[in-house]
């Protein structure tokens, strides 16, 4: 068995796939003795991996993105698509059939604040859409499961969204206005690691993509029942409803069909919208960030 450790950002039921993978022995089966640490937010994942205390980590490809495109030097790269589609909802106190995101900067919204990719993507939606990616303003401080709350109150009109908040503001009365998943390829999830630390564990990270593979075309076809059970342990405060539903939601807006071979167009909307949003002043070249070698190898 080869021991890796590994970073989790933080717990979200749209990182379904490694729990279910973990769950059903996945990394097991080739060979990998797998140590999971939740460092508690991106940039906590970050620092973690880049300080040599961990083998990889998941989180958004923005990561080597963004520290690329201000440092030629950063040496992140990722690898194995698992979420590329956008998991973030645009919910309601009520039904709005018809919304469209030409009505956001009018309305009392509530932005996600604990992660800048979401709001990032939001803004390139808006500059495709020709509106100022800025009219929506900036993320006020408070959480989802604060604005979740907002919105059932009216203190809000919507807020964005992930699972299972959504779930908590339907039970409410609420509604789903707009999925973000609906603008098409997005790189949200995938591992990453150092280049120095991909050569020194290629083969172990060559196990994690087949590991990774298995686990995306288990949940591409399992009920949502199934995967949900499979990894309530990861999820204890989550009622068991909210999880199926939320699950399900997720397999009908195809978040994990993608993967795990990362697809570039992906790649190319997250970076033309992490542009629009002033977060980037260039996009670094794909083939810096992502390491397709490793998935070829992998996947062969």
């Amino acid at each position: 068995m080869q021991p890796l450790t590994l970073i989790e950002p933080f717990r979200a039921l749209f990182y379904a796939p490694f729990y279910l993978a973990e769950a059903e022995g996945l990394f097991a089966r080739e060979g990998i003795d797998l140590r999971m640490v939740t460092a508690g937010s991106t940039d906590a994942a970050a620092a973690m991996l880049l300080a040599g205390k961990a083998d990889l980590a998941w989180s958004g490809p923005m990561r080597p993105l963004l520290l690329r495109s201000r440092d030629p030097g950063c040496t992140l790269r990722s690898f194995c698509a698992v979420v590329m589609r956008d998991p973030f909802l645009l919910v309601g106190a009520a039904p709005r059939p018809g919304f469209v995101l030409e009505e956001l900067p009018g309305l009392r919204l509530g932005l996600v604040s604990e992660v800048p990719t979401p709001v990032w993507c939001l803004r390139g939606d808006l500059a495709q859409a020709g509106i100022d990616p800025m009219a929506i303003g900036e993320p006020a401080g408070p959480g989802m499961a604060e604005n979740a709350g907002a919105v059932v109150a009216g203190a809000l009109d919507v807020a964005q969204l992930f699972e299972p908040f959504a779930c908590r503001v339907e039970d409410a009365g609420g509604a789903v206005w707009h999925a973000q998943a609906n603008r098409g390829l997005t790189a949200y999830t995938a591992f990453y690691a150092t280049e120095a630390g991909i050569a020194a564990r290629r083969p172990a990270l060559i196990g994690m993509v087949r590991a990774m593979r298995a686990a995306l075309a288990r949940i591409r076809q399992a009920p949502a029942e199934a995967v949900a059970a499979a990894i309530a342990s990861r999820f204890p405060e989550v009622p068991e409803a909210h999880r199926v539903r939320a699950i399900a939601r997720y397999q009908a807006l195809g978040l994990w069909e993608a993967g795990p071979a990362f697809p570039r167009k992906a790649f190319d909307r997250l970076g033309a919208a992490m542009l629009a949003a002033g977060a980037i002043a260039h996009v670094p070249p794909f083939e810096d960030c992502v390491d397709t070698a490793l998935e070829a190898e992998a996947l062969a």
